[in-house]
């Protein structure tokens, strides 16, 4: 299997020769059920009425449902020919295109259960529209704005900023460029400037390099901007900065389904798990009722959403009865938790199986410690990030399994992935099960993106 171009070792940079493809909300990609739209939401971060205007675009100009993504994006499937316009339009009413020529760089995802990291993201958000310089940043390169638990600073960033104890609304700041030992002090109203310095810095050093690399790890190690070169840089545009050598990264685990707990009362959040993050409008409009106070809702970067305040108890308005009897998941005990999924066929044309199909076949009877993700081809779009993994393979001859990602350091965690991926894997690299596929490999037509 060909190493993907993040996880290309140092001595072998990566040398592009051409601008990425990655499709927005002004630029649709053309796949095998219609174009596809992907509406870049910063931080996760929508309001009631947008996410109304989100779901009339769905169903007026696509196929009635929306996809989250594992950047915190929604995506329009199914779109016909010629709805450019009447989308741009009606996303730019909602305030979901801000600026036109910069909306495939607005890829900022955020600690989806914290509110204190909404500034950070509104700035950030204003910053990069505001720069021409910007635009010249691949659709791929990812800004995460953490609270301080760790939670998004695993999702292999380019940019990372981190809150210290005394939380992004004061104190101070960590910016680190993609996997770095190192980072950059700064005082947490800096810190969304600085990350946009950072994303400076990082063009700056790619033209250096002369390889048009599209994210932080794709840079020749030379060229990797390090933390004094960034805090230098940071001083000299009148931001204190303090370079920091060695940081022990926090770690958080994403935030899983819940309804309501023993103690809860009448109203609280809840996080809400779609099964392969797709939702119909019908159901993405229950959740837009039952944010009756509007708090908004927040997409976050393992496709769930989280709604801050709710009804959990009050009769006739029982948010978690009313998810679940719309098919959504509000347990986090649930079969379908940490399982997911590429589009698959029919959807894309590089696919060998229905994968989505076979995923819900087996669900109910597969659960394990570590998340599943299942892929219709080599490029295993929109798989986990920062987690050890089981990766199901659809391939000619059936289904490859093999455990995938990081190994976690805490030794009961390490035990539970170990197990869990020696009962996906027996063999030591992988397995090639005979499972029939439920279709048939298709034809040349245009492939799916990535769905990040």
């Amino acid at each position: 299997m060909p190493t993907p171009p993040s996880a290309v070792p140092r001595d072998e940079p990566v040398i592009r020769d051409r601008g990425d493809a990655c499709p927005g909300a002004l630029r649709l990609h053309a796949a095998d059920d219609g174009y596809l739209a992907r509406v870049r939401i910063p931080g996760g971060a929508l309001t009631a009425g947008q996410a109304s205007l989100l779901a009339d675009a769905a169903d007026r100009f696509g196929d009635g449902h929306l996809e989250l993504t594992s950047r915190g994006n929604v995506q329009l499937r199914g779109l016909a020919d010629g709805c450019g316009a009447g989308l741009g339009e009606l996303l730019d009413a909602a305030g979901l295109l801000p600026a036109p020529s910069h909306e495939r760089v607005r890829n900022i995802v955020a600690t989806p259960t914290s509110q204190e990291v909404l500034p950070w993201v509104r700035e950030l958000d204003r910053l990069l529209c505001a720069d021409a310089r910007v635009t010249a940043l691949s659709g791929r390169f990812l800004f995460a704005l953490d609270d301080g638990r760790g939670d998004v600073a695993a999702l292999e960033p380019d940019v990372t900023v981190l809150g210290l104890p005394a939380g992004p609304a004061g104190g101070r700041a960590l910016v680190r460029f993609g996997a770095a030992a190192g980072a950059v002090a700064v005082a947490a109203h800096d810190a969304p400037r600085a990350a946009l310095l950072a994303a400076v810095h990082f063009l700056d050093a790619v033209d250096a390099a002369g390889t048009r690399a599209w994210r932080v790890a794709e840079l020749p190690a030379e060229h990797t901007p390090d933390e004094a070169q960034f805090a230098a840089r940071l001083a000299a545009s009148g931001i204190d900065a303090t370079p920091v050598p060695a940081v022990d990264w926090p770690y958080c685990a994403p935030p899983r389904p819940w309804g309501r707990g023993p103690g809860s009362g009448p109203r609280g959040p809840l996080c809400v798990l779609p099964p392969f993050g797709r939702l119909t409008t019908d159901q993405w409009r229950l959740l837009v009722r039952l944010d009756d106070r509007g708090a908004g809702m927040r997409i976050t970067p393992w496709r769930t959403v989280v709604l801050p305040d709710v009804p959990l108890r009050a009769p006739g308005t029982d948010g978690p009865a009313l998810l679940e009897g719309a098919g959504l998941v509000v347990s986090p005990d649930s079969s379908w938790q940490s399982v997911t999924a590429c589009t698959g066929r029919p959807g894309c044309a590089k696919s060998t199986a229905d994968v989505r199909a076979d995923a819900r076949a087996v669900v109910e009877r597969t659960r394990g410690a570590l998340p599943v993700h299942w892929s219709g081809c080599e490029r295993r779009c929109g798989h986990p990030r920062g987690t050890r993994w089981v990766d199901v393979l659809a391939t000619e001859d059936g289904y490859r399994i093999a455990s995938r990602g990081p190994l976690p350091s805490g030794r009961p965690e390490l035990e539970a992935a170990l197990t869990a991926a020696r009962a996906a894997a027996p063999e030591p690299d992988a397995v090639t099960t005979g499972a029939p596929k439920t279709a048939a490999p298709g034809g040349t037509g245009p492939a799916q993106p990535c769905p990040t």
